[in-house]
C-alpha cells in the first residue's frame, strides 16, 4: 500500500480485524532491516499504517472480502470485490495479501479457554500478565521463537513444546541461538499439548503434555498457553473466481501456474487470473517472513504498472 500509493496508484486496503495481520501480532521482530534492536510487530505495522495513509491510501477496517468476481478480468475488463456487508469495490487489479489464519490444534476444551489463558499472540499486555509465572509456547516456527524470547523476559519459565526433534528445520538460526542462550527457556521435543484444565470462573489453571516417544505425560499448574502452530491460507473468499491454488490452498503465481492459466502468461507474482496478484504468506512458495512479504509487495507494484501500461499503451 505504501509503495503503490506513493507512486500515484489509487489504493484501497481492506482488513477484517486490525492492521498488520499475523506480523502485527509478533512479540518482537529482530531480523527486519533498519531495526538493529528489534521492533514489535504492532509497532512496525502501526508505522506502515500511518505511512500508507500519508501517501493517500484508503484503509477500511473492519472490511472483510466475501468473494472476488473475475468474470470480466483482463486488460479491458475489471474485477469486482464483494464484501461481507454487501458493499462492492471495482478495480483493474487486485493484490491478494490476505495471509493465513491461525491453526487451532486438536486439544479438548480449547475454545473454552481462548482469551482465558490461551492466546495466539504475545503482546506487552500478555507479558505483564505472565510476570513471574511459568508459561507454555506451542510451535517451532519464528513466531513461536520470537514469543518465547520475549516472554522469557517476564515469565519465570518458558516451555517450548514441539512435535519434532529440533527447531533447525522451522526456525531462523538467530532465534535458535537466542533460545539456547536464555536460561529460563526449556525446549521439549517430540511433545504435544494434550489437555487443558480449569473452569469458567478461574480460567486456565493447568496443562498436560505428553512425550510422543516415551508416552510419559506431565501436568503442570500453568495458566498461560501461547499457540503458534502454523496457519492455513485465507483463500476461501477466492473460490470459484479462477484463481488456482497448490495442494495446501496457497495461491499459485508466475511459473508455478504451469500452464493452468489458459491464454494467459502470468507475471512472477500474478495468479492465473489477469490482474490478480498475490504476495506474502498467502502465496505458494513465499518465504513466510515479514521482510519477504514487504519485498513482494513492492515488486507487485512494479508489475501492476506494467499491467496497466499494457492496457493503455498511449497514456
Amino acid at each position: 500500500a505504501v509503495y503503490a500509493a506513493s507512486e500515484g496508484l489509487h489504493v484501497v486496503v481492506l482488513d477484517c480485524r486490525a492492521f498488520g495481520g499475523q506480523a502485527g501480532a509478533s512479540a518482537r521482530i529482530e531480523n527486519y532491516l533498519g531495526f538493529p534492536t528489534g521492533i514489535s510487530g504492532q509497532a512496525l505495522a502501526g508505522r506502515a499504517f500511518v505511512q500508507a495513509q500519508k501517501f493517500g491510501a484508503e484503509i477500511l477496517i473492519p472490511a472483510q472480502a466475501a468473494a472476488l468476481d473475475c468474470s470480466k478480468a483482463g486488460l479491458d475488463g475489471e474485477l469486482s470485490l464483494k464484501l461481507t456487508d454487501e458493499r462492492r469495490l471495482r478495480s483493474r487489479t487486485v493484490v491478494i495479501a490476505s495471509g493465513a489464519r491461525y491453526r487451532r490444534p486438536a486439544v479438548p476444551r480449547l475454545s473454552e479457554f481462548e482469551g482465558r489463558g490461551v492466546s495466539y499472540w504475545a503482546s506487552a499486555l500478555e507479558a505483564k500478565m505472565c510476570a513471574g509465572a511459568e508459561v507454555v509456547v506451542v510451535g517451532g516456527g519464528n513466531s513461536a521463537g520470537q514469543a518465547a524470547v520475549f516472554l522469557a523476559q517476564h515469565a519465570s519459565k518458558v516451555f517450548i513444546l514441539i512435535r519434532g526433534g529440533s527447531l533447525a528445520a522451522s526456525m531462523s538460526r538467530y532465534l535458535i541461538d537466542r533460545i539456547d542462550a536464555t536460561p529460563n527457556i526449556e525446549l521439549r521435543t517430540h511433545t504435544e499439548l494434550t489437555q487443558l484444565h480449569g473452569d469458567l470462573g478461574e480460567g486456565l489453571t493447568a496443562v498436560t503434555w505428553r512425550n510422543k516417544q516415551t508416552g510419559v505425560e506431565e501436568k503442570r499448574p500453568i495458566r498461560h498457553v501461547f499457540l503458534f502452530v502454523g496457519a492455513d491460507p485465507e483463500t476461501r473468499w477466492l473460490e470459484g473466481c479462477g484463481v488456482k491454488f497448490d495442494k495446501h490452498g496457497f495461491v499459485l503465481t508466475g511459473q508455478a501456474t504451469a500452464g493452468l492459466a489458459a491464454g494467459h502468461a502470468p507475471a512472477p507474482l500474478e495468479s492465473t487470473v489477469p490482474g490478480v496478484f498475490a504476495v506474502g504468506d498467502v502465496r505458494s512458495g513465499s518465504v513466510k517472513r515479514v521482510g519477504g512479504a514487504i519485498g513482494e509487495g513492492a515488486a507487485a507494484v512494479a508489475l501492476i504498472h506494467e499491467y496497466l501500461a499494457a492496457a493503455h499503451p498511449a497514456s
